[in-house]
């Protein structure tokens, strides 16, 4: 009889084990669809797949860049369409000091650490919360202690939804379960309104509400300073298009701009992104106080969906956030979060053509 009771618990802790297993492997894509506008997600990466809309003419494209397959992103460097976490961005020297405590991290972008480390939130499997294809997605995420070097348990959730006919809103949510940690999430997404087979977004044309920039070093690590924008490659206070003063910005765009606050407003408009061709429109709110222009420099020759290869500058990228760095710069606000307490951070984009 003992034996045949070992040989029962054996069996079934094989069982929960395999479960547990299948559990954690499953990697599904979901959809979130409005009439012509939709979405899709995988929970691998919390990634945005493809967002697709209408042009002035009613003809669809997907508008955001990627990969044919799940695989393709498990192996991905540019980070397309992730939810990146624990720590968005940049982290000087791969190390910070918190509450007397140095920690170190992952360095892995020329000695710093970038976008959580080598394998973030963007290379994790979330788990499936809540799912309704004309609504939502929601997903969650336990980070533990000592993941990537960041300190403690850290509960992760991020929500996918739509707004009304011709919105999308992002709701990201992480609370610290035991000790005080930094946290500074970010959506990944590369936009090209013409779509994403389109070419290069120099003719894009864009508004930035920020007057001001975090400069950095020859490594884009912020330098600590906070400096006006006015009269300069990177002011784009009023509309003009990506391409009028590129030749002046070696390499490209890929600079954290400090919001203008809009005073007693929950969100703070980020930035108008239009494109003449299709004639779409993309706004953008955030209740953070910077975001991230970048023109996609470091692509170099990704093969995305259908085969098609993006070239460097096929997209641009908006990641609202807390300033890079942060941890290592008292001046710049900041992202620390202590048990009791909730990082919230919404993004929402508004779609017209």
């Amino acid at each position: 009889m003992a034996k045949t009771s070992l040989l029962y618990c054996f069996a079934l802790v094989i069982l929960i084990l395999g479960n547990i297993c299948r559990a954690e492997e499953e990697i599904k894509v979901y959809e979130l669809k409005k009439g012509d506008f939709s979405v899709k997600i995988t929970n691998y990466g919390a990634t945005v797949l493809s967002v697709v809309l209408p042009d002035k003419n009613g003809k669809l494209d997907d508008v955001v860049l990627g990969y044919n397959s799940i695989d393709d992103y498990k192996n991905d460097t540019t980070y397309f369409g992730g939810l990146i976490g624990r720590v968005a961005n940049r982290i000087g020297g791969a190390k910070f000091e918190l509450n007397g405590v140095e920690y170190k991290l992952p360095a892995n972008d020329h000695g710093n650490t970038l976008h959580g480390g080598s394998k973030g939130f963007s290379d994790v499997i979330w788990t499936v919360e809540d799912y309704q294809a004309d609504s939502h997605l929601t997903l969650t995420y336990k980070s533990f202690d000592g993941e990537q070097g960041f300190p403690g348990d850290l509960s992760v959730k991020v929500k996918y939804m739509f707004i009304g006919t011709n919105k999308l809103a992002i709701n990201m949510q992480a609370t610290p379960l035991n000790i005080a940690t930094p946290v500074n999430l970010a959506s990944h997404t590369y936009w090209n309104l013409g779509g994403h087979t389109s070419g290069n977004i120099f003719s894009h044309t864009i508004q930035l509400f920020g007057s001001k920039m975090t400069p950095v070093d020859d490594k884009l690590i912020p330098t600590g300073q906070i400096t006006p924008v006015e009269g300069t490659a990177y002011d784009f206070l009023k509309p003009r298009t990506i391409g009028s003063k590129f030749s002046d910005i070696p390499g490209g765009y890929d600079i954290n701009y400090v919001l203008d606050n809009t005073e007693g407003k929950h969100l703070q408009k980020v930035a108008i992104v239009q494109e003449s061709k299709s004639g779409r429109k993309m706004e953008l709110w955030t209740n953070k106080p910077g975001v991230q222009f970048y023109t996609s420099n470091m692509l170099e020759n990704a093969k995305g969906k259908g085969g098609f290869v993006y070239s460097k500058y096929a997209a641009l990228c908006l990641e609202t956030q807390g300033f890079p760095d942060s941890v290592n710069h008292p001046n710049f606000p900041s992202q620390i979060v202590n048990p009791g307490e909730t990082y919230k951070h919404i993004m929402v984009y508004r779609f017209t053509a």
